[in-house]
């Protein structure tokens, strides 16, 4: 680990570009240590085509942050970056709608709260402008997958070239809308409150002509620039999916395992679960049907589902351009960028996956940003973690074709005791991260 002396306290400025999960993380990191930050949003002077909220840290996908139990690798990475002071995780936990096991939040209140929180701190200066170059001087570049065409040409010159991807959103439908009298209630094995999930049931008979429907409708069109590019693995629009065998949603998105339908007590052919958006329950939204259909087509084709064949849509899902850098050849472990001294890059664009995988990106470049300038060691946080392993994952030289990638216990190093059940396997793997965190902050 490198350590560097203090700087002058004039200089102790940070200049954090973009307001989203990564950026409020970062400037909310050098806050706590007494750096003084400049933090640029260009909402609402511009809007990417995804983003329709004023407020920072706007989901645009799901609204749910996945699994809170540490037997699973979301949930431990949302254990550890708490251990880090995490806002996202603060404001999530304020903000949660019931989801079962997961960690899902009312949209509009979370950015509202993570609004709140940063423009309450004295240590933050929002400028409300779009960012078209680079900055000189200590700067961490969170733009987002979605940064803007002028800052994402900067970019494109600074790392000789970049990665881009597809990501889609789902469609949010009223609850009154949905037939209840070809729904029930129920979490997948019975995890969390029953009430938590709709699940929309079909027979093989249903499922079939809505194949067909689903497979033939027509897709939006897209820029000639998104055309040259594939679609990322990870948000896969479900028509896509589709087209790639018929029984691969069944199996995905539409799979029936955990559920019993209580008219017929026996588990659909294939069921499509819809998630509570907000607090009040008076929109959800379809779990896994991220989406480019045209919106009549989605109207038309997502209809043919019977608990929807009177669904209101809320919002259409829509399809949008992202963009990573290469990230193994540009960054240290330390989200620092190798080719400037001071300058640092976080969230999705670094090519981690995930709201709470961008967030946690934010914060390691935020404390690092402010580590460099106290004189203090680099964080990266113990290879027994899945932040510390993200982090090791993104700066691996050895990657040759790199792609993103969320949290995951395939990145963590086995335990030195085999245990043969997978649910105490994880579980022993959280244990063993989260005390390894524990000791390393302790040392700080």
């Amino acid at each position: 680990m490198r350590k560097r002396q203090a700087r002058k306290r004039t200089m102790n400025k940070v200049k954090v570009i973009g307001a989203g999960f990564a950026g409020v993380e970062a400037a909310w990191q050098l806050a706590n240590r007494g750096i003084e930050v400049e933090l640029y949003e260009m909402k609402p002077v511009r809007f990417s085509p995804a983003h329709s909220n004023e407020g920072f840290a706007e989901l645009v996908c799901s609204n749910s942050f996945k699994a809170m139990r540490l037997g699973c690798a979301a949930g431990m990475l949302k254990a550890e970056m708490e251990l880090m002071g995490s806002l996202c995780v603060e404001c999530a936990k304020a903000t949660a709608v019931p989801a079962g096991g997961a960690l899902a939040v009312d949209r509009d209140k979370f950015s509202a709260l993570v609004t709140e929180k940063i423009l309450s701190r004295k240590e933050i200066t929002v400028i409300r402008e779009e960012v078209t170059e680079i900055p000189d001087g200590d700067v961490i570049i969170a733009a987002g997958p979605l940064a803007s065409e002028a800052l994402s040409e900067k970019i494109r010159e600074l790392c000789g070239g970049n990665l881009s991807f597809f990501d889609a959103a789902a469609p949010i439908v009223t609850a009154e809308s949905v037939d209840l009298e070809n729904a029930f209630m129920q979490s997948r094995y019975d995890r969390g409150e029953p009430d938590d999930y709709i699940n929309c049931p079909m027979n093989k008979e249903e499922y079939e002509a809505f194949y067909e429907a689903l497979i033939n409708a027509e897709s939006a069109p897209t820029h000639e620039f998104d055309k040259r590019k594939g679609v990322y693995e990870g948000c896969m629009p479900i028509e896509v999916m589709a087209s790639r065998g018929h029984d691969t949603i069944r199996f995905g998105p539409m799979k029936p395992a955990g559920l019993v339908n209580p008219k017929t007590g026996h588990r659909p052919w294939a069921n499509l679960q819809l998630r509570k958006e907000n607090t009040a329950g008076t929109m959800y939204n379809l779990v896994g049907f991220q989406t480019n259909l045209k919106f009549g087509e989605q109207k038309r084709v997502f209809s043919m589902i019977p608990a929807l064949k009177n669904a209101e849509f809320v919002r259409y899902g829509v399809m949008h351009r992202n963009t990573f850098i290469d990230s193994p050849r540009l960054l240290g472990s330390d989200f620092g960028f190798k080719g400037r001294e001071g300058l640092y890059f976080a969230g999705q664009i670094t090519g981690v996956e995930g709201y709470m995988e961008s967030a946690c990106a934010g914060i390691l470049a935020g404390i690092n940003a402010a580590n460099r300038i106290l004189g203090k060691e680099e964080f990266v946080p113990n290879e027994l973690t899945i932040s510390g392993a993200l982090a090791r994952y993104i700066s691996d030289e050895n990657i040759k074709n790199f792609q993103p990638m969320g949290a995951s216990f395939g990145l963590l190093p086995s335990l030195d005791t085999k245990i043969r059940d997978k649910k105490l396997r994880y579980e022993a793997l959280a244990e063993r991260g989260l005390g390894a965190l524990r000791e390393q902050l302790g040392a700080e």
